[in-house]
């Protein structure tokens, strides 16, 4: 992973562990958020074409890259949704309540993780690319005056068993087991913990990913 993202994460996931260093941490974390938006999620979308979206170069290797552009970046934002609104705000989440998934012409409402190469190309090439940065943007945004809000408390507090239970009838995860680990990881993690893997590790691990596969597009 980028080394610079990876030591300011080490720094921000150290703050958030004392609550005299929370609110700096809360910070941190929304200031690298902004950078690896701006700098990344936004460059793919001005730069790149919808087939460059869909292509997936590293096709059958191990590690985040073996996807597409299009399908890491729903992936991202999907589970930061999910995350966000069923364990943090416990409200509903943006792609039900603004029909994300009739907008990007989404195939699925679940995080993609039980997708196989096939699937995902084909998924990458019926998605909207318009509306998919359009809901990475609206879930970016909510998620960070959400954690704006969040006290050293609050994030202590573990995801309780109503919580899990939500996930579960909601169907966001699929039952496949390549991604119905998730749903025990999430559960057994408290707030700090989800801020320390969804709403940041995780984007600097697929947007890493992404910068891979655009560099072996471009030099294709």
């Amino acid at each position: 992973m980028n080394k610079n993202y990876s030591e300011r994460h080490k720094v921000i996931l150290s703050q958030l562990k004392k609550e005299i260093t929370f609110d700096d941490g809360i910070k941190n974390l929304i200031d690298l958020r902004e950078e690896l938006f701006n700098r990344h999620i936004e460059k793919f979308f001005s730069s790149l074409s919808k087939e460059d979206f869909c292509k997936m170069p590293f096709a059958g290797s191990t590690g985040n890259a073996d996807a597409t552009i299009a399908w890491s970046i729903y992936h991202i934002f999907r589970i930061e949704d999910i995350i966000c609104h069923d364990f943090v705000s416990n409200d509903e989440q943006i792609f039900f309540s603004q029909d994300y998934q009739k907008k990007m012409n989404c195939s699925v409402i679940t995080t993609a993780n039980e997708m196989n190469d096939d699937q995902i190309i084909e998924f990458s090439n019926q998605i909207k690319l318009d509306e998919l940065f359009s809901y990475a943007k609206e879930v970016k945004n909510v998620s960070q005056q959400v954690i704006k809000n969040l006290t050293f408390k609050h994030a202590k507090e573990k995801v309780s068993e109503q919580q899990k239970q939500k996930l579960l009838m909601q169907n966001v995860v699929s039952s496949d087991p390549s991604a119905f680990w998730l749903a025990d990881y999430w559960c057994k993690k408290d707030i700090k913990g989800l801020l320390q893997m969804p709403f940041s590790r995780h984007w600097i691990m697929h947007i890493d990913a992404c910068e891979r596969i655009c560099k072996k597009i471009l030099s294709m």
